[in-house]
């Protein structure tokens, strides 16, 4: 007989794998939408290129490899922390928020799924960009898939926090898409933190997250040749934000349940 913790987990998993599917056909249902969202990060990407070439000149060849790496961890951080709070808000706007508060899984688990198969599906747009760029920059860059892969994961996760404390807002007051632009730049300033030179930096979301990405992408570092502290403070950064986002969430979720308005719009 299978034990009531076997019987969830297959029941989560379950969950997760219709969240994928549904995330994967909605993906590819539209795809001028797709498109046009590739299409619009590889021309910020390419303004950034050309212009900085027409000032900047030597000095931005010189800083390339980091502007690459950056511009990557970036436009994934994007969706990682903005679909989140996006999926709470089309719900509450098709009136379906509350029977997702219902069902029989939490509500922040669902969250949670959703954005880490946003994660996943992240990656599909990211190695496209990534392509991109180093054929209009011609900067080939270090691809280790076993190292880049998990501090990426590891760095969104992070952001994801910050998806669930937006989420949370978005339960309360519903359209909070304004704060997106300040978050926007702020996701910048994160990947461009000097944790080399500051490593108290690398408390904050994503910073730690770049610092490595960078150092194996540049350097051809690998993942198990990084200090086991440089790793700690990636794992922790990351799931202490996370665990602080959907404790957010949870706070948030009853809040709106005492003033009523979990179902409004």
């Amino acid at each position: 007989m299978s034990t009531p913790g076997f019987g969830r987990a297959l029941a989560t998993l379950g969950l997760g794998r219709a969240v994928f599917r549904k995330q994967l056909i909605l993906m590819f249902r539209y795809p001028v939408n797709l498109l046009s969202g590739l299409l619009t990060l590889y021309l910020f990407f390419a303004m950034v290129f050309f212009g900085g070439q027409a000032v900047a000149g030597e000095a931005l060849a010189d800083n390339l490899e980091g502007i690459i790496i950056g511009f990557l961890l970036w436009s994934m951080s994007l969706s990682a922390y903005s679909d989140l709070t996006r999926n709470v808000m089309r719900e509450a706007q098709w009136g379906t928020l509350e029977q997702l508060y219902m069902s029989v899984y939490r509500f922040e688990l669902v969250m949670l799924l959703k954005s880490i198969v946003n994660i996943l599906l992240s990656f599909l747009t990211g190695a496209v960009i990534l392509v991109l760029m180093m054929l209009t920059t011609q900067q080939m860059l270090v691809i280790d898939l076993v190292t880049i892969v998990p501090v990426i994961v590891l760095g969104l996760l992070s952001v994801v926090g910050i998806g669930f404390i937006f989420g949370g807002l978005a339960v309360i007051y519903k359209r909070v898409e304004n704060a997106f632009q300040i978050v926007t730049f702020g996701l910048v300033a994160l990947v461009g933190a000097p944790v080399g030179s500051v490593p108290a930096l690398g408390a904050l979301p994503l910073s730690q997250s770049s610092y490595l990405l960078r150092q194996s992408m540049e350097d051809g570092v690998r993942l198990w040749e990084f200090p086991a502290a440089d790793l700690g403070v990636l794992v922790a950064v990351a799931f202490a934000y996370l665990a602080g986002g959907v404790l957010f969430f949870r706070v948030a979720q009853r809040r709106a349940r005492k003033l009523g308005v979990l179902g409004h719009y």
